[in-house]
């Protein structure tokens, strides 16, 4: 089997990239970081200190970036110097826009987009339990795709690039929603002086179940360390493609305006940075309440 390629070894990229090389993939990887190089490269991969020394030597090449533009830019090099490359798969999160004008500039070089954005955080990465979501030419798909299977949950969404990314949107949203009423209806009965435990297991055994209260909750916000692992302002940055696209469908997101406002003054109020799970703190201080379980201690 031919060397495969992978471009962005972040809190994502990096134990995806890991799980392929668990599977058998002799891999390639660049990263602008050292360090992760190094790491990858005592997993077994080999490092590739510029993309097009990867290009020369990788069919196949996964992308993992942090935004639309820096897909963008990344899928224009390969296709200014495809090298030996037929296919690029891009699990990262750009919206149908950008993911389309990549898979032209692309195609235009003779290389295939496989959309195949993924979901279920770093938690699913490390355990190849992501469900992943694809739409690319069947030929493409069809080599990918035991591939895929190492990473999770392959489901193939349709033919053309760009439709993945607009079910990953309505995911997305559909997550940050469930962490915002959730994050709302615990500082309500954290401040009505229920335990906060208690009702986490109310929830979980009634219709009231989402996953921030079987997952997000329990784990990153009882305990007070708000480390889920994902960023507000990436986080903002999908809620906002998702509602770019909204609009151009014509569809109204009356909730989803909501959550990004939520989120918004999340950003503003302790920075980019911030885990997702952190957009609970603003309405304790509001509140004048905390949002504590036994997992945190007195």
């Amino acid at each position: 089997m031919s060397d495969v390629g992978f471009v962005g070894l972040g809190n994502m990229g990096r134990p995806m990239a890991e799980r392929l090389i668990g599977a058998g993939l002799s891999l390639v990887v660049n990263d602008r970081s050292d360090a992760a190089l190094a790491a990858l490269s005592a997993a077994g991969a080999v490092a590739a200190r510029s993309l097009d020394a990867l290009t020369a030597r990788a069919e196949t090449v996964f992308l993992s970036l942090p935004t639309p533009a820096v897909v963008l830019a990344v899928c224009q090099q390969i296709a200014a110097a495809p090298g030996v490359v037929k296919r690029v798969v891009d699990l990262s999160t750009t919206g149908p826009k950008v993911e389309m004008e990549a898979a032209e500039a692309l195609a235009a070089a003779g290389v295939a987009l496989v959309d195949c954005p993924v979901s279920g955080g770093i938690a699913g990465a490390r355990k190849g339990a992501l469900a992943l979501m694809a739409a690319g030419p069947s030929p493409h798909f069809e080599t990918v795709q035991p591939m895929l299977a190492a990473l999770g949950k392959v489901i193939r969404v349709a033919d053309e690039p760009g439709k993945a990314q607009v079910m990953k949107l309505i995911n997305n949203i559909c997550s940050a929603a469930a962490l915002a009423i959730t994050s709302e209806a615990m500082v309500m009965g954290a401040k009505a002086g229920l335990d906060a435990d208690i009702m986490v297991e109310v929830l979980n055994s009634g219709s009231g179940r989402t996953s921030a209260s079987a997952d997000k909750i329990p784990r990153f916000v009882l305990p007070r360390g708000f480390d889920f692992g994902f960023a507000i302002a990436l986080s903002l940055k999908d809620i906002r493609l998702c509602l770019e696209e909204a609009e151009r469908l014509g569809v109204p997101m009356m909730v989803g305006n909501a959550v990004r406002m939520l989120f918004s003054i999340t950003q503003a109020d302790l920075g980019p940075e911030a885990d997702m799970t952190a957009i609970i703190r603003p309405l304790e201080k509001w509140a004048g309440t905390e949002v504590r379980g036994k997992a945190a201690g007195a």
